[in-house]
């Protein structure tokens, strides 16, 4: 016959599920107390005493981090004790990691506005305070 512990009528430590999601989905997300798994999903961590964050990442998107209170109910002669979480789910909203290049569209030349006097072309007279100095202007 086997020796039974004490060990065996201790309760376990409280342990609290935390649903953790992201948009995008399908981010890596871990909790500060160790757990993770890849969003959207649950993990059970073990109750902690003070709040913690939960660290999401997922490639070309900037890492977030979002903190998690943690309530405990005590519990009393009807009720017993629980312990949850604040967010929960606990949700992320990742962004870009990098804003998008500008796509540049193809240079189209300006269609020459219609000339309403009889002015010489802009490029016969230099631009007054131009830092380039005219190429034709000692040819003349």
């Amino acid at each position: 016959m086997s020796s039974m512990s004490w060990d065996t009528f201790k309760s376990a430590p409280p342990t609290v599920q935390v649903r953790l999601e992201s948009n995008p989905p399908g981010a890596d997300a871990s909790t500060s107390l160790g757990p993770g798994c890849k969003t959207p999903c649950s993990v059970s961590v073990p109750a902690p005493d003070a709040p913690f964050t939960v660290a999401y990442a997922l490639p070309k998107y900037q890492p977030a981090s979002v903190p998690v209170n943690v309530i405990k109910n005590p519990g009393d002669f009807t009720t017993p004790a629980s312990v949850t979480t604040d967010p929960n789910p606990v949700f992320a909203e990742l962004q870009p990691a990098a804003p998008p290049k500008p796509v540049r569209k193809p240079h189209r030349p300006k269609k020459p506005k219609p000339a309403t006097t009889a002015a010489a072309p802009a490029e016969a007279a230099p631009v007054a305070g131009s830092p380039f100095p005219d190429p034709n202007a000692g040819k003349r």
